[in-house]
């Protein structure tokens, strides 16, 4: 998972979030007071962005290129977290339920609607 770790940590400025993406400052606090991106703040106020940031904040632009709204991305973004919470819900159950079975013998598999 270090691949992942790189691209999560919050290490990169505003400024060069702004020469990276060729956004202005202003169009990337936007970004973030409608909820797109989020970036960490330093004891003195200072916004730290990730690779991950970055990214999204070009997906961002791509999107309202093809003439999709802020409101319309955040929803997918949030649809996109409910399911990845509910994957990680699932797979943690089932690993549950294999390792009661392995100690115990007992876990039966549960059946979920679909």
């Amino acid at each position: 998972m270090q691949d992942e770790s790189y691209k999560t940590k919050k290490v990169i400025s505003i400024g060069a979030v702004s020469e990276i993406t060729g956004l202005s400052e202003r169009q990337i606090r936007y970004y973030e007071e409608r909820k797109l991106v989020f970036p960490e703040r330093t004891k003195k106020g200072t916004r730290k962005y990730s690779f991950q940031d970055v990214e999204r904040l070009m997906d961002i632009i791509n999107q309202m290129e093809d003439g999709v709204q802020t409101f319309e991305i955040r929803q997918e973004l949030l649809r996109k977290e409910k399911e990845k919470e509910m994957t990680d819900r699932s797979v943690r159950d089932q690993m549950i339920r294999g390792q009661l079975n392995a100690v115990f013998g007992i876990a039966k598999p549960r059946r979920y609607p679909r």
